[in-house]
This record gives structure tokens, C-alpha cells and sequence, in this order.
């Protein structure tokens, strides 16, 4: 499977699976059911939907990936985690590595929580 026949939700999970700041492995941890629009700049928006199908494809994906990187994925009902090995297993360190959980809905609720109170803090 190659990069061209994931999802859109697919290559936004996938995306995430490196800290580009420090090349680290980063955890990334969404939500089947996700769905959220994004600002990207001035007028731009763009909308990430994460659905069984894009889980489906995800598992594909990590399964038959041709450019040679391994994942883990693990998955608790709705919650997914997907990891980028390190040569090939989990690193033992696993807790140093960043966590990405923007793609889960109570990431949105803590969100909207902290800008209320910045909100109210202000006026």
C-alpha cells in the first residue's frame, strides 16, 4: 500500500507520527469518530475527519508500508495509539517521547475549557 491510496484522516495521523523539530519519534493517540475543521493561516481551513475507514486503512497502511518504516498501533475501543518504531520495536523509553492526542474529542473539550477561562480571566 503506498502513501497515495491512504485517506485524508489516514495521511493526517501518519503526519503526526514525527516530531519534525528534533526528528523524535512522536505517539499519536485519536479517536475513531474524530471529526474537526483546523485554521491554516489567513482564510485557509481544512477539516480532519478520523472514521473506521481511515482506521482500516491505517492498519493496512502500517501492515504493508513499502518505504520501510515499522509501526505499532494499538487499539482500546474508539482510542488508537500509533507509534513509529525505532529499528524496528518500541523503544524502551517510551515516555520521553512526545504525545500527539490533538485528534481526540476530549482534546477539543480541555481546549474550549482553557480558552473559556482565558476568556474570563481577561474581561
Amino acid at each position: 500500500m503506498e502513501w497515495t491510496d491512504l485517506t485524508e484522516g489516514a495521511k493526517a495521523v501518519l503526519e503526526q507520527t514525527r516530531n519534525m523539530k528534533n526528528d523524535n519519534i512522536q505517539i499519536v493517540e485519536f479517536e475513531i469518530g474524530f471529526e474537526q475543521e483546523f485554521e491554516a493561516g489567513d482564510q485557509d481551513t481544512y477539516k480532519v475527519s478520523i472514521q473506521e475507514e481511515d482506521y482500516e486503512n491505517l492498519k493496512r497502511y502500517t501492515q504493508e508500508n513499502e518505504y520501510g518504516d515499522k509501526y505499532h498501533m494499538a487499539r482500546n475501543k474508539n482510542i488508537v495509539k500509533i507509534i513509529l518504531l525505532e529499528d524496528g520495536k518500541i523503544p524502551d523509553n517510551l515516555s520521553e517521547f512526545p504525545v500527539f492526542r490533538q485528534y481526540k474529542k476530549d482534546a477539543l473539550v480541555k481546549a474550549e475549557e482553557e480558552k473559556e477561562i482565558t476568556v474570563d480571566s481577561e474581561e
